[in-house]
């Protein structure tokens, strides 16, 4: 069942691929085609996971190397389900809006599809050497996207991106051939480490989870390991970045989940340390962000600061504070990807991403200022937005163990209103005034689509949390409080 999911976006860009079609259309209807039947696909898997099962359902392993310990082992929790549906959504969204793509169509299309396969792979791998293939797969196409396709300091963009995850996925490695010489049946095999891992002293688990930090918290990004974000994201064509934002990030904190399953030990010691990294990436992500005059790189800085809230639900190692964790991971994928979306849109009209450039949207595109308005609410965790419920949960979790340090969120979220506010009313209210066509029927479709969403799970967010629950209880179980 996930070996269908995983490799059918691979024969997406295979058809893409080998289509006969000079134009652009017909690409991207195939490409289409593929990415919504993934979607319908993981929806499918959705309904057929059992929430109260066991914690590792549709489970499938098939041996690559018997005598390395290596398997091609596929199998989804709540957690990992969650970021399928998320990956299936936004790469349709990313798909649906490059309706226009003609230069370099076949080779755009060809590259997402990877993409989504690869990010499917990390999100499904049971087993640590076929995660860290899948990992490293997701590198290529990414590079390729923002290299032949990105604005133009692209190459420089794509470098710095390629380098720093490089780097990162060397460290990962070695921790993880760390815990392959510790698990007690030398196989790669998610459990088996897990069990080798628990069983380690303290500074051995120290030393294995630091690097796993880094290689982790580069693709998060953590800071200080964000320095390839900004430009990545500035530079990336627009549909690019909505991945880039709203599943690549994750893939960081996912791994850095399942990390927390196999070194418990190594979280309990250092959690004040990550909550002490959590709150920099908070303020300083949130204060970067209301200096920028570049929007996508207003929407980037955010970034950070939202996956610190995200850090911080991890390091809190309670229920309350983990369910917030992913309920983040999700909801920043929505409003991150729905923000990259309308920044893109404005972009292809005006060629500028100046904030001082634009104004009067209200009364020239309203598709457009009432998108951005519900967008950046969204983003600073309005109540009735999936944003809110996940923040909630992190500082309720947070709070037992850092009191009123905890309250670093409540400042940062503060700052973001600050900055949100400001280009809402940039935007949307009498200024500048430029030739601006407003959104089409079917970018309207796209964010109409986010929005629902960000929406559906502010107002009724007990399906995705009950999702979770088994897998979140099962990892909270570690750490009794």
């Amino acid at each position: 069942m996930l070996k269908t999911l995983v490799f059918l976006p691979v024969l997406g860009a295979a058809a893409v691929a080998v289509l006969p079609a000079r134009r652009g259309l017909p690409l991207w209807q195939m490409a289409m085609f593929f990415a919504l039947a993934a979607l319908a696909y993981s929806l499918w898997l959705a309904g057929q996971f059992e929430a109260g099962g066991p914690a590792i359902q549709m489970f499938e392993s098939k041996a690559w190397n018997v005598r390395l310990g290596s398997y091609f082992a596929l199998g989804v929790d709540g957690i990992s389900l969650a970021m399928v549906l998320l990956t299936a959504l936004l790469s349709l969204i990313a798909i649906l809006v490059s309706r226009r793509m003609e230069a370099g169509a076949r080779l755009y299309f060809t590259l997402v599809l990877l993409l989504e396969s690869a990010m499917f792979g990390v999100f499904t791998a049971r087993d640590w050497s076929l995660f860290y293939v899948f990992w490293e797969a997701t590198l290529l196409p990414l590079f390729f996207l923002i290299d032949r396709l990105g604005g133009a300091n692209r190459q420089r963009a794509a470098l710095n991106f390629f380098l720093y995850t490089l780097g990162g996925s060397v460290f990962m490695l070695v921790a993880l051939l760390f815990l392959y010489d510790a698990a007690p049946g030398h196989s790669f095999a998610m459990s088996d480490m897990a069990e080798g891992g628990r069983s380690l002293p303290l500074n051995t688990q120290l030393l294995i989870f630091a690097g796993l930090f880094i290689g982790f918290g580069v693709k998060m990004p953590v800071f200080p390991l964000h320095g390839w974000l900004p430009l990545a994201h500035v530079e990336a064509p627009s549909p690019v970045s909505i991945l880039l934002s709203g599943v690549l990030l994750k893939m960081g904190a996912y791994g850095l989940i399942r990390a927390t399953e196999t070194l418990p030990a190594a979280l309990l010691a250092t959690q004040d340390w990550l909550a002490l990294l959590a709150g920099v990436s908070l303020l300083y992500g949130a204060i970067l962000a209301w200096r920028q005059q570049d929007l996508k790189a207003m929407v980037a800085y955010s970034s950070i600061s939202h996956m610190g809230v995200v850090l911080l639900g991890i390091a809190t190692l309670n229920v309350t504070g983990l369910s917030g964790a992913v309920m983040q991971m999700v909801a920043h994928g929505l409003t991150a990807g729905m923000l990259f979306l309308l920044v893109g849109l404005l972009y292809q009209r005006t060629h500028s991403r100046d904030l001082a450039d634009y104004g009067s949207l209200l009364g020239r595109a309203p598709r457009f200022a009432f998108f951005v308005a519900f967008a950046l609410l969204a983003a600073i965790g309005l109540p009735g937005s999936a944003g809110f419920i996940a923040e909630l949960h992190v500082l309720v979790g947070a709070f037992p163990h850092w009191g009123g340090w905890a309250l670093c969120l409540g400042l940062a979220m503060l700052i973001g209103a600050a900055y949100s506010l400001r280009v809402s009313g940039r935007l949307c209210l009498p200024g500048p005034t430029m030739e601006l066509a407003d959104m089409t029927r079917t970018e309207s479709s796209a964010a109409a689509l986010l929005a629902a969403a960000i929406l559906v799970l502010g107002v009724w967010p007990a399906p995705l949390l009950d999702l979770v629950a088994g897998s979140i209880a099962t990892l909270g179980q570690l750490f009794p409080h």
